[in-house]
C-alpha cells in the first residue's frame, strides 16, 4: 500500500500504525518527528504533479483542510481520494477507524483505544467556564460553529461564546471579542502562532491559556494525552 497524506493529524495517526505505508505528505505534516517521506506541498497547495508521480494507491484528505478542486484533479488523473469529515470527537474516532483501515491496519490500533477511553467520562473542568477561542489576528477570527476545536473544549468544560455564530470562523473585532469577558481566552499556537508576548496583551485584565494547537485541532495519537494537557493548561489560566 502505497499513501500519500494531505493531512496532519491522518500522517501521524498512519505512520504510527502502518508503518511504511506513506510515501508523501504535506510540509505541515511535523510528526512523528523524522517522518522520510517525500513533501508535496501544502494542505492548501498540494503539488499535485508531485502527488501523481508517487503511484499512490491512496491519496488521504479532509473536507475542511483541503481544497475541493485539487482533491478533484487527483480523482481526474486516476488517484483514489478517501476524504474524511470531522467536526466532533466521536466523529474523529470513527474516521480515523475508517481511513487506517483504508490504510491497509490489520486490526484497530490500540492507541486509537486508548484515545477513545481518554474521552470517557465527565468534563475534565471542576466547573464550566467560558471562553473566546482567537485563531488568527489581523484580522481577528475565533472559532465559531460547528468545529473540531469548539467540541473538544466543550467537552472539557468550556462554552466557547460563538458557537452559535452563522459562520465557523468569524472575524470578530478584538474590543467586541474584550468586551464579551470570557472566563479564558484560549490562545493556540496554530494556525496563527499565537506565544505569550503576541496574543495575551489584546486581552488586558482577562486569563489568557496558551495551547498546543496540536492537542486542540489534531485528531490522531495526541487525542490520548489532549484531554490532560489542556485540562491542566485551562486550569492554570482559571486559578
Amino acid at each position: 500500500m502505497r499513501v500519500v497524506s494531505l493531512v496532519p493529524s491522518l500522517t501521524e495517526a498512519v505512520a504510527r500504525t502502518v508503518p511504511g505505508a506513506l510515501v508523501g505528505a504535506t510540509d505541515w505534516c511535523t510528526h512523528p518527528a523524522g517522518l522520510d517521506v517525500v513533501r508535496v506541498g501544502g494542505t492548501k497547495n498540494p503539488k499535485t504533479d508531485r502527488i501523481l508521480s508517487l503511484a499512490p494507491d491512496l491519496v488521504i484528505a479532509n473536507e475542511e483542510e483541503n481544497r475541493a478542486p485539487d482533491l478533484d484533479a487527483l480523482r481526474a488523473a486516476g488517484a483514489e481520494v478517501l476524504v474524511t469529515e470531522v467536526r466532533t470527537v466521536p466523529q474523529a474516532f470513527t474516521e480515523l477507524d475508517r481511513t487506517l483501515t483504508a490504510c491497509g491496519a490489520p486490526s484497530r490500533p490500540l492507541w486509537l483505544d486508548e484515545a477513545e477511553a481518554a474521552w470517557t467520562g465527565p468534563p475534565a473542568l471542576e466547573r464550566r467556564a467560558t471562553a473566546v477561542v482567537p485563531i488568527w489576528r489581523r484580522p481577528w477570527m475565533v472559532l465559531g460553529r460547528d468545529t473540531f476545536a469548539g467540541d473538544v473544549l466543550a467537552r472539557l468544560g468550556v462554552d466557547h461564546l460563538y458557537a452559535a455564530h452563522s459562520e465557523r470562523y468569524p472575524r470578530i473585532p478584538v474590543d467586541e471579542l474584550r468586551a464579551a469577558r470570557p472566563d479564558v481566552v484560549v490562545l493556540p499556537d496554530e494556525p496563527y502562532r499565537f506565544t505569550a508576548d503576541d496574543g495575551p496583551e489584546a486581552f488586558p485584565g482577562l486569563p489568557c491559556a496558551l495551547v498546543d494547537g496540536r492537542y486542540l485541532t489534531w485528531y490522531g495519537p495526541s487525542l490520548a494525552e489532549a484531554p490532560r494537557v489542556l485540562a491542566a493548561a485551562l486550569r492554570a489560566a482559571l486559578r
